[in-house]
């Protein structure tokens, strides 16, 4: 009797057992997270020239899959050893292999940040992303130079500046300079309203002008409230043939700024220098946000012809050249910037802007 139940136990538990450690088996390597108490997070980056098998491997070395051998057997169970997208993962060792292929599989990348604020240059964007360790300057300037993106861009204009909305902006590392263009320049078509081609056409400017007088505008203050005061000032100015006069583009049009405009600088003529050229220079000088591009398309009703920094952030308007030269005398002694003066043989008063 004893024999007999010997016998029973090895032909049906022993198999039992078997199959019980072979199922923890495989759930330890196939389907438990190589260490579930883990916080930390661990970088991979596959590349497009990074094998599975060595993709597989560096995950093991780096504990984030208890096996490498198992993981590529879910994976290719599964069908998707070959479906694995190229980037920078952000992976836990607390993931199951399942989780970590599932991520890889649906190209859940990191995204790397950066943001180009109200009247940035084109030329000052480069640094950022590749600051942010998306791609190259020299890939990013190269894209913002190719003459035929501007073209496929719908851009009138040799240059991309004005058109690169000021935004926040996010893309894997890797992406390319053209592609990160092309979506800076789709966000600022988002960004223009329907209606404002129409209401450039009832100012008497094309939408490249609007754009090339916001950059000005932008340039000269920040200040939401102020700016389409400021816009107001540029429009009489424009009307009456005077020169706009902006330091703003003096500076633009010059190679490698020091810093201080010079009375040589104001002098010397630049397709950018509004002190030598009438009207608006070629193109923006900047990349305007929407409350520029606002106030350059609703400019506010007003006589003012000048304006001077009250050191303090703001402006104070003026009419006519007395009242503004007694402005600059008050305030550049605070420390205040002004907007140069018009040539006084021109009428001092200006015909208010149409709302």
């Amino acid at each position: 009797m004893l024999r007999k139940i010997i016998l029973t136990f090895l032909y049906i538990f022993v198999p039992l057992a078997a199959v019980a450690g072979a199922y923890g088996a495989v759930e330890f390597y196939f389907l438990a997270p190589a260490d579930p108490k883990a916080s930390a997070p661990v970088m991979v980056d596959l590349t497009a020239e990074k094998g599975f098998k060595a993709l597989a491997k560096e995950l093991e070395s780096k504990g984030l899959v208890r096996s490498s051998l198992a993981f590529r057997a879910i994976a290719r169970m599964r069908k998707q050893d070959t479906a694995l997208k190229a980037g920078e993962y952000e992976l836990s060792a607390s993931m199951t292999p399942e989780q970590i292929l599932a991520k890889l599989v649906r190209g859940e990348m990191v995204l790397r940040r950066f943001t180009v604020k109200e009247g940035m240059r084109a030329s000052e964007i480069g640094p950022l992303v590749e600051a942010a360790g998306i791609t190259s300057r020299a890939d990013f300037d190269g894209a913002l130079a190719d003459p035929a993106l501007v073209l496929e861009l719908n851009v009138p204009s040799s240059s991309l500046e004005g058109y690169l909305f000021p935004d926040t902006y996010s893309f894997s590392r890797g992406t390319s300079g053209r592609k990160i263009v092309t979506a800076m320049k789709q966000q600022f078509d988002a960004k223009w309203k329907p209606d404002w081609d129409a209401r450039a056409k009832g100012l008497g400017r094309t939408k490249h002008e609007i754009i090339t007088l916001a950059s000005i505008v932008e340039k000269e203050s920040g200040n939401v409230e102020e700016q389409p005061k400021i816009a107001g000032v540029f429009y009489n100015r424009l009307r009456l043939g005077m020169r706009l006069q902006a330091d703003p583009t003096v500076i633009y049009g010059i190679q490698n700024f020091n810093g201080n405009i010079t009375k040589e600088d104001l002098q010397t003529a630049t397709p950018y220098n509004t002190y030598v050229i009438p009207g608006l220079p070629p193109g923006p000088i900047a990349n305007p946000g929407l409350s520029a591009l606002s106030a350059t398309l609703f400019p506010e009703q007003s006589p003012n012809l000048y304006f001077v920094g009250n050191g303090a952030g703001r402006h104070i308007f003026s009419t006519n050249l007395a009242d503004h030269n007694n402005a600059v005398n008050q305030f550049q002694r605070g420390g205040g910037v002004s907007a140069p003066p018009a040539q006084p043989s021109l009428p001092e008063q200006a015909t208010p802007v149409p709302q």
